[in-house]
């Protein structure tokens, strides 16, 4: 059970690990094992399963039913839709259990936002401000501030920091209806001003 006072954890819900940050929720049927870390106001929704060797910063959002396995680290302010589902063996096989190296590392970048029922296969890295849109299945890494959807997830194009897609822009700087204004450069998306 966390030690700190400070996290919440449901009466159905179970946190055996001991590096959960203060403000931290976990809710009810939300499991996080013994070795995980967890930040500072994260919120564990029910269902959500954290498990050893797994790192998430600060102020995530894990919504209902999310996996996140040995392996994934998670870093601040992402959002994780109901239902994503992280992987860690690129290889599966029920007779063959791989731990530490054996399985390829996943990383998400602060900002970064997985809509529901996002599946991430392991060895991959998804960009700071990215935004992965529902159902996708991300096979390669994804561009910062990237807007992604498919099977496999491909760039459609760009988000805003405010997490709105960006429109099309002929001469490169599309400005968002937030009053953030960007400029692609080469195959990156960077703020104006």
């Amino acid at each position: 059970m966390a030690e700190n006072a400070e996290v919440f954890v449901h009466a159905l819900g179970a946190c055996e690990s001991d590096t959960v940050g203060s403000g931290t929720r976990v809710w009810a049927f939300a499991h996080v094992l013994k070795g995980a870390v967890v930040g500072r106001d994260c919120n564990v929704c029910d269902g959500a399963y954290v498990e050893t060797g797994a790192v998430v910063g600060d102020r995530v959002t894990i919504k209902n039913q999310v996996m996140i396995f040995d392996g994934v680290t998670v870093e601040d302010d992402v959002f994780l839709g109901p239902g994503v589902t992280f992987t860690n063996d690129l290889n599966p096989r029920a007779r063959i259990k791989r731990h530490g190296d054996a399985l390829l590392p996943t990383l998400v970048r602060s900002g970064a936002t997985l809509g529901a029922r996002v599946t991430v296969v392991c060895g991959t890295t998804i960009g700071a401000d990215a935004f992965v849109g529902a159902g996708a299945v991300v096979t390669a890494d994804v561009p910062d501030r990237a807007f992604v959807v498919g099977n496999p997830a491909r760039r459609i194009g760009w988000a805003c920091d405010c997490g709105l897609r960006l429109p099309d822009a002929p001469d490169g700087r599309p400005a968002c209806r937030c009053g953030r204004r960007w400029a692609t450069v080469g195959d990156r998306l960077e703020p104006v001003g």
